[in-house]
């Protein structure tokens, strides 16, 4: 794993006991999901849903890829999509390489794909925005995690889902073009980076 990105888990570590309870049980109900589906020898996929696939659903899909391989849980599976396709936002990009994961982007125009890694012996992650239904997502048995407000509203039920779950963040557009936008942008990736660390520190427990 990348020593910048190892770094910056270890530091996430120390903030699980920020997390409030609430948010906690929330977690821990796809930890559950998830364990169930490794004792199993079954593949666990975790689909993560906002409303324009753009800023927390993909901070989501990168953040559970990189805490399974941190703490050596296989057959995880991360996805992301919307209620509708937009862009990995441009802002979501740069937090993430600020962090230290490596993007590079493989196609052009208004939706491009981009292949994020943060380890050098893994494959990586592909990212572009989507509808969560899109072809490339698994169509059933997956859990579906609401990241934010708007989608959890339009899809009360996610057709195919074994589990669905509500863990809503605060929306960093709403500082895009601001002074404060890096600051927030920051902020929430670190939110849903403890929040998934803590999330897959449970599983097998």
């Amino acid at each position: 794993m990348y020593k910048e990105v190892f770094d910056y888990i270890k530091t996430a570590e120390q903030n699980f006991d920020l997390i409030a309870a609430k948010r906690k049980a929330e977690l821990e109900q796809i930890a559950v999901f998830v364990s169930q589906k490794v004792a199993l020898g079954e593949d666990a996929k975790l689909i993560y849903i906002c409303t324009h696939n753009s800023r927390r659903s993909h901070f989501g899909q990168i953040w559970a890829a990189t805490a399974a391989t941190y703490y050596g849980i296989s057959n995880v599976k991360t996805y992301s999509g919307g209620t509708e396709a937009t862009a990995f936002n441009p802002r979501s990009v740069a937090a993430v390489e600020r962090v230290g994961f490596e993007l590079l982007k493989i196609t052009e125009g208004e939706n491009p794909v981009y292949h994020v890694k943060f380890d050098e012996n893994e494959s990586g992650i592909v990212a572009f925005s989507k509808k969560y239904d899109d072809a490339s997502n698994p169509q059933n048995d997956f859990c579906a995690i609401m990241t934010c407000n708007s989608a959890d509203q339009a899809c009360p039920v996610v057709f195919g889902a074994s589990l669905r779950v509500a863990t809503q963040y605060e929306d960093p557009k709403a500082f895009d073009d601001t002074a404060d936008e890096a600051k927030m942008y920051d902020e929430r990736c670190n939110q849903i980076a403890t929040e998934t660390l803590y999330l897959f520190s449970k599983v097998g427990r």
